[in-house]
């Protein structure tokens, strides 16, 4: 009994054992069927010295080689020349049996001689009793997975290089505080750090403190988050202190979960683009003010022209009206009329200065000895609580002037300076000889100039009131104080005979404007100015048959009149063709005719005349400075508005000249 139960579990055991076999074989049987259906791993045993012992299709697939052609052989055969000469394979074997585990990618050989980039994990395989039996060897082929990352890498790098080298753009990155943490070429160039020196420095530090202050910085990438991009131009301050003009981008960067994780910040220098803006807009604004002044000189001129045309009637019909009256209460009438007459004349002068159509006598005038006659008016005009000094050196050139107008303007200029000083002060007036070169760019011709300047200690003006003191009508005096002429005229005069004016003045110390004027060549004249012509006897002229052309009957009864108070018989025409008609049938010793007729013009009439009488004289009556530039000839001229004395001047030139 007790042999059978033996036999029984002798029995028994046997069968156990061989159950756990089979199920042994079983689990064998299924691992190399999974190892067997695996194609994209090379999976593969090597013993203790690398030799391969199984290859399965993955292997096979990737690897190029069949089962028969490596079993046996070194693994070694998968690795490049260069990993041999290191001892890679030797070297892996090691840290797999001394770590138990080997991983790491590099490049491996295919059967064609074909590299391919592998991802290798090796495991070492131990018995029960920590016996080194070999390895086990999973290879995965990475080469299109390196592909991809290494034209992303080289994406990257040509970008970043591509960033680095932009030299027109500051482009860099900020953290999510505002921290710079990198900077580029462009950025160096525009703001002048070096990249050690802004690293880690917060952005704010390139605006200006007012934008510091103000929280600009804070609001900016308040705004980049909020709408996902900021642009905005304004000032920055590069590291030397100076300010340049600005255009930011600033745009939010995120990643894949959607964390802030800093920002894109681009800056472009447009300081070049600002100041030709501002140039264009000055210049724009120059155009405009020439516009508006040419407008209003025109106007200015032409309404002066009428005045003195109604002046004319109006003095002299009071010059001859004083011959006719004894009374002395109507002849003080008189004088107080034809004093309003004369200040009328006055003004028009002055408009006719600012529209540049004043009749001038160009000639060289000594100022030194022109300012030393106005001594004794200056002194009545300016009174005892302003000094006037005069600062002129020993020798100065002429300039070639109208000594007359010259002496109003610097009337005008000084009484301008005495107003701007309510508790007296010091005027200064003062000359110096000046060269402009070729492309000084003063508004100038190249040539010898002299600089004639007034220079008071007064109240100055701010840059608003500067800005505008040379246009027409702008007065500070208040209502009824000043016309608003008087600098307006003295430009006028300087721009007629090809100079300027310039005019410089600060609050609380004083104006200075200069007149800069064309010097007349040789040495100034020894003599003071020139001497003005007496008003010569009504009489001076023999009685003459004179022709009187004006389109204006008011104009043409008051010619008439003075002339034949003059002793003259006078033939009268309205128009150039009637004047030319009455020539036909009549004969005359002189013509006296207004320029602006309609139709015909008095310079026109006189060139017909000229072409069968080149002998007969002409006087040209006139308010305008000059001639068109198409006139034909060159007449002598009456200024308008002309009294009785400047009409006998006029007919004793022509008739006895020099």
């Amino acid at each position: 009994m007790r042999q059978g139960r033996g036999l029984l579990a002798g029995g028994r055991a046997t069968e156990h054992m061989n159950k756990n076999s089979v199920l042994d074989e079983l689990a064998v049987d299924r691992y190399r069927l999974l190892v067997e259906s695996v194609t994209d791993y090379a999976i593969y045993m090597l013993d203790p010295k690398g030799i391969i012992s199984s290859w399965n299709p993955g292997a096979e697939r990737f690897k190029g080689y069949t089962a028969g052609e490596v079993i046996g052989s070194h693994f070694s055969r998968f690795f490049t020349e260069e990993d041999l000469r290191e001892r890679l394979p030797d070297r892996i074997l090691e840290t797999a049996a001394r770590e138990g585990r080997f991983e790491g990618q590099g490049w491996r050989v295919r059967k064609d001689g074909r590299r391919f980039w592998a991802h290798v994990v090796v495991d070492a395989i131990r018995g029960q009793d920590g016996a080194l039996m070999g390895f086990a060897k999973i290879v995965r082929d990475l080469s299109d997975q390196r592909a991809t990352d290494t034209a992303l890498h080289d994406s990257e790098e040509r970008f970043r290089l591509l960033v680095q080298s932009v030299t027109d753009y500051a482009i860099y990155m900020l953290d999510a505080e505002g921290r710079v943490t990198n900077w580029n070429a462009g950025a160096r160039r525009i703001k002048q750090y070096a990249a050690d020196e802004i690293i880690g420095q917060h952005f704010s530090k390139f605006y200006t403190e007012e934008d510091r202050e103000a929280g600009e910085p804070a609001k900016a990438l308040a705004a980049a988050l909020s709408e996902g991009r900021f642009e905005k131009e304004g000032w920055r301050v590069r590291k030397d202190g100076s300010r340049f003009w600005a255009n930011v981008i600033i745009d939010p960067i995120h990643d894949e979960s959607g964390k802030l994780i800093g920002f894109a910040k681009v800056t472009r220098d447009i300081t070049e683009r600002l100041e030709s803006q501002q140039a264009l807009e000055v210049a724009r604004e120059a155009f405009f003010q020439s516009q508006k002044v040419e407008a209003i000189g025109m106007l200015t001129g032409g309404i002066a022209h009428d005045f003195n045309n109604l002046l004319s009637v109006v003095l002299g019909s009071l010059e001859l009206l004083r011959k006719r009256i004894d009374d002395p209460a109507s002849l003080q009438l008189i004088e107080n009329a034809a004093q309003g007459a004369r200040r009328g004349v006055s003004l028009t002068q002055r408009m006719l200065a600012f529209a540049r159509r004043q009749d001038l006598k160009v000639e060289p005038v000594d100022v030194p000895a022109l300012v030393s006659g106005m001594a004794d008016i200056l002194k009545r005009t300016l009174g005892p609580e302003v000094t006037v000094s005069l600062d002129f050196p020993e020798r100065l050139p002429a300039i070639l002037t109208d000594a007359n107008q010259l002496e109003l303007a610097f009337l005008n200029l000084a009484v301008n300076a005495r107003d701007a000083m309510p508790e007296g002060g010091e005027i200064t007036l003062s000359a110096r000889a000046k060269t402009v070169a070729e492309g000084a760019g003063q508004d100038l011709a190249p040539g010898a100039y002299v600089c004639l300047s007034v220079a008071d200690t007064g109240e100055g003006m701010d840059e608003e009131t500067l800005k505008s003191a040379a246009e027409p009508f702008f007065t500070t005096k208040g209502v009824g104080k000043g016309t608003g002429l008087g600098l307006p005229m003295v430009k006028g005069l300087a721009e007629q005979l090809d100079g300027r004016m310039v005019i410089s003045s600060e609050v609380g110390k004083g104006t200075r404007v200069e007149l800069w004027l064309p010097a007349a060549s040789g040495e100034p004249s020894a003599a003071t100015t020139t001497p003005r012509e007496a008003e010569p006897a009504e009489d001076a002229s023999a009685a003459l048959r004179v022709l009187a052309v004006d389109d204006d009957p008011l104009i043409l009864m008051n010619l008439v009149a003075m002339l034949e108070d003059m002793g003259h018989s006078v033939l009268e025409a309205s128009s150039g063709k009637e004047a030319l008609a009455l020539l036909d049938s009549a004969t005359v010793d002189l013509i006296i005719t207004d320029h602006a007729m309609p139709n015909m013009t008095g310079a026109q009439m006189a060139a017909q005349v000229r072409a069968t009488q080149p002998d007969l004289p002409i006087v040209l009556a006139t308010g305008y400075a000059a001639l068109p530039a198409n006139a034909e000839i060159d007449l002598p001229r009456l200024p308008k508005p002309y009294s009785q004395a400047d009409l006998a001047r006029a007919i004793s030139r022509v008739m006895s000249p020099a």
